[in-house]
């Protein structure tokens, strides 16, 4: 997993590869410009566009200025600086660079005023105006450019960060930066570009590697960790030689209702080719027909107006909710097995019981596993006008309940009870259909039934859940769930196989 850094962690991190590589800190500059350019010449390849590179005084700018030198040097002859002058400081690396683009054939112009911007005709816009650290929304000048740079409606690329853009913390409701096409950053992520409110400043982003120093930065203390392929491969085990079904477990997916068979059908099909040795799903008797027509591997256990499960301790795995509905019976059916004591999986419908009856959410046991969407989550711990106070609460309520909370998104932030925030990075808008959390629910359930703990389970399933996703993506415009669960499989040998 890679540790996420504040920006006044990656200073530090540039501080220190400087100190004890050692390296100059205007070599290390030029490192970095080096791989923007390299990222940006795998996606704008055509040397006859026109570019216009906007820079402030900072390392930022100095950076943009660096940026220039390479792309001239590539052939991009069309390109001109623009040197924002807005404030009288510079930094010493700027100065270097200044100096040094003032010895070659690039056009530049001085901006004192963002009224001065006139005329600009370039195709693709370099942001190189304000770095990292910013916290609170751009003012004055920079924000009249921002304003500016966005009506020309040009494809704009941020150099580590758009300008205007809050690293970490919360984002202000109405952003007023400049809207970067891609934000090329340098060796991490910024952790907001995982919040769903970046997507007004960034409409993609990539991180490319600056030879920091990899050791300190993954020793630094962060409540936020991005989940990698290798991580995954490390938790994966393979199965051994002489073991069988009761190897397994045995996972109860308690879903489904008389208009919603197919959350049942979805979850019970994941669980199923996810690997646990047996499944049996609790439904209502109307779907009897359709489970054994559909997944004749899978037992039935028939849900009649009031179900206890008698012996729930028969089960390493109990996942409750998919399209289960709120009728009180199924309220009463949650209650028993949380007062039963049993660590659960609990998803959809089950959720909104819990939000209906919050005294039962004290009442859960240590590694329970809990999975809402946004709308669920506020509907358990309250309205949030933000994702970053929404994490906040989550990591909170993980810690405190020692459960885990799987909140759901285009990145699913996975909080444990220690207090760390894993964040899954797989998964693609094709996948925005429903009974994708159905699957995501039988997968936890499986991997929990075959013996990982509640934590593992849950990275397992979100990490090869979305990577399934992006495999079928890559051909298809959309990916309906039914065909994601059969995708698990391979997706898992390949993993195991590594």
């Amino acid at each position: 997993m890679r540790t996420l850094l504040t920006s006044a962690q990656m200073r530090s991190a540039d501080h220190f590869t400087i100190t004890n590589n050692p390296i100059a800190s205007i070599d290390l500059m030029e490192k970095a410009a080096r791989a923007f350019v390299q990222c940006f010449l795998r996606n704008e390849f055509d040397t006859n566009k026109s570019i216009a590179i906007f820079c402030g005084k900072g390392n930022n700018g100095g950076d943009g200025l660096a940026i220039a030198h390479l792309l001239i040097a590539n052939g991009y002859d069309n390109l001109k600086v623009y040197i924002v002058n807005f404030t009288e400081k510079q930094s010493d690396d700027f100065a270097i660079n200044l100096q040094r683009m003032q010895e070659t054939r690039c056009k530049k112009t001085i901006i004192n005023k963002a009224a001065e911007l006139k005329n600009l005709k370039a195709d693709i816009i370099i942001d190189a105006i304000l770095g990292s650290g910013l916290n609170k929304p751009l003012s004055g000048d920079f924000e009249a450019l921002a304003q500016v740079i966005n009506k020309l409606n040009k494809k704009v690329y941020a150099v580590d960060v758009p300008t205007g853009f809050f690293t970490e913390g919360k984002l202000p409701k109405d952003y007023n930066g400049i809207k970067a096409y891609k934000t090329i950053c340098f060796q991490r992520p910024k952790i907001n570009f995982f919040f769903p409110e970046s997507a007004m400043a960034t409409e993609k982003f990539e991180a490319v590697d600056i030879d920091l120093d990899e050791v300190f930065i993954q020793k630094q203390e962060s409540d936020f960790y991005l989940l990698e392929a290798r991580d995954i491969e490390k938790i994966l085990q393979p199965r051994r030689l002489f073991s069988h079904k009761g190897t397994y477990g045995h996972a109860l997916i308690i879903a489904g209702n008389s208009n919603t068979m197919g959350a049942a059908l979805l979850s019970a099909m994941a669980c199923l080719h996810t690997g646990a040795g047996l499944t049996t799903a609790c439904i209502p008797r109307s779907g009897l027909t359709a489970l054994n027509a559909t997944l004749p591997e899978v037992m039935a256990l028939p849900r009649d107006e009031y179900t206890r499960i008698e012996d729930p301790k028969k089960y390493q795995a109990i996942a409750i909710g998919p399209g289960l509905g709120t009728e009180p019976d199924h309220e009463k059916l949650l209650e028993s097995l949380i007062m039963a004591k049993r660590p659960l999986i609990i998803d959809a419908d089950a959720l909104n019981i819990l939000g209906k009856k919050p005294d039962l959410i004290d009442k859960l046991v240590a590694n329970t596993v809990i999975t809402p969407h946004m709308k669920e989550f506020d509907r358990l711990f309250g309205e949030h006008e933000n994702w970053w106070d929404r994490v906040q609460s989550a990591k909170l309520w993980a810690k405190q309940h020692k459960i885990v909370i799987v909140l759901k998104n285009q990145y699913t932030f996975i909080c444990l009870p220690t207090g760390k925030i894993f964040i899954n990075p797989t998964g693609n808008p094709a996948m925005a259909q429903g009974g994708m959390g159905d699957v995501l629910t039988g997968m936890i359930a499986s991997f929990k039934a075959q013996g990982y703990p509640a934590a593992d389970a849950a990275i397992l399933a979100c990490y090869i859940h979305g990577r399934a996703g992006d495999y079928l993506a890559e051909e298809q415009f959309v990916v309906p769930a039914s065909q994601l669960a059969t995708r698990i499989p391979k997706e898992i040998k390949k993993l195991i196989s590594k």
